[in-house]
């Protein structure tokens, strides 16, 4: 079996898994047994019969997320399956664990049929404080993630979209400032228009970008372009003011940002016809759309996806602090305000410390996730979406 080797340190390290479930109470004599279980319990159990609210203080729920997956778009691999996916949930939910002290329970399905992990999710929501969507291949995952948010008054955060918007719209406003230029002043062109580019072009008109142009396998995204998906046809709505045509190449001609979000590779020839002091994310891994040693020869400011670079884009910079901030507010729903102001929070974490190589805090910088979790939920009460904080 090619890569499998039982005793490298990376096996060794999965063994058994990543994750283990233990009681927070001492099980120790018949008392402390009769308080967390029978007959004590039964009284906790008929006051949040008649008063469901009351779970969110009397159970887990309340900090408790689901991380759900159907193994279709699982990191650069693909689609593997649920069991092979599982391993990728289970190192979610441990983020979740250290970054923001939340419970997680990674869950796989296995179906990749929209109707079914729409109902199964319904189902088993009453279990859970919040959804985590993961690893879903897009355009099924836009579909899913709409659904369940119509029918769960939880949040729900596909983190392949809005992860990645947020951290790619936090660097890109400090990859402005140390160029000298406001988001309003960049042209941007996205390699990609799968989950993350579509969010990420979102956010970013949004934030008030100057103009963004998207393009897939087939070229620029234009309103004239025939045989669009419904998705990519309000991409093409909404983008790309100039009317640009034709392939990438044409579209990198004067551009200030590179945004990859595809494994698309572009050439030193594309890169070299961007415009002076241009900026360039190239966020596939584990290989770069642009190798970052020639994307330095052209750009001020380089951010790839990979830890071995500095300016990492990283998800674990947003996902946990705006459940936190979420579960903090007790908010049903994460608004595009919420989303905002948790891309702002990230983005001024490192603003007394702005360089071309520091314009995204570490994932390891113990200020992220506070600060990104208060923004959220502040912006969750001025959105009108909280509910009774829940003590921790």
């Amino acid at each position: 079996m090619v890569g499998f080797d039982p005793d490298s340190a990376v096996f060794r390290v999965h063994e058994g898994g990543k994750l283990v479930l233990r009681s927070k109470l001492p099980l120790v004599d018949r008392e402390s047994l009769s308080l967390a279980y029978t007959p004590g319990v039964a009284e906790v159990c008929s006051a949040i019969a008649e008063d469901e609210s009351l779970a969110r203080t009397y159970t887990w729920r309340s900090r408790l997320v689901a991380v759900v997956s159907d193994g279709t778009a699982v990191l650069g691999l693909g689609n593997i399956g649920p069991a092979a996916a599982l391993p990728v949930m289970e190192g979610k939910a441990a983020l979740f664990s250290e970054f923001a002290g939340l419970n997680c329970v990674p869950i796989v399905l296995a179906t990749t049929d929209p109707d079914e992990i729409v109902e199964t999710v319904v189902r088993i929501a009453p279990s859970f404080g919040g959804i985590n969507l993961e690893d879903i291949s897009a355009p099924r995952c836009f579909e899913i993630e709409a659904r369940l948010r119509d029918r769960l008054d939880i949040p729900v955060f596909h983190d392949d979209q809005h992860g990645t918007a947020i951290v790619v719209l936090a660097a890109m406003r400090n990859a402005a400032k140390v160029t000298g230029r406001e988001l309003s002043d960049l042209r941007v062109v996205v390699s990609g228009a799968g989950a993350a580019g579509v969010a990420c072009t979102k956010i970013l008109l949004a934030a008030g970008i100057g103009d963004i142009a998207v393009a897939d396998s087939r070229g620029i995204l234009h309103a004239g372009r025939g045989g669009l998906t419904a998705v990519k046809d309000e991409l093409a709505r909404t983008t790309n003011r100039t009317g640009l045509t034709g392939s990438i190449h044409d579209a990198l001609d004067g551009a200030d940002v590179f945004l990859g979000v595809s494994a698309g590779a572009i050439g030193e020839v594309s890169v070299a016809r961007m415009s002076p002091n241009s900026i360039i994310f190239a966020l596939a891994n584990p290989t770069p759309e642009v190798e970052p040693e020639m994307a330095h020869r052209h750009a001020s400011v380089v951010a790839t996806g990979r830890s071995d670079y500095p300016n990492q884009i990283n998800n674990v910079l947003a996902f946990p602090g705006v459940f936190a901030g979420a579960f903090d507010a007790g908010a049903h729903t994460i608004t595009e305000n919420m989303k905002l102001a948790a891309a702002t929070a990230l983005s001024d974490v490192v603003a007394d410390e702005l360089a071309p190589d520091r314009i995204v805090p570490t994932p390891f910088d113990s200020r992220v996730a506070p600060a990104v979790a208060a923004a959220v939920a502040e912006q969750a009460r001025a959105d009108g979406v909280a509910r009774e904080p829940v003590a921790r």
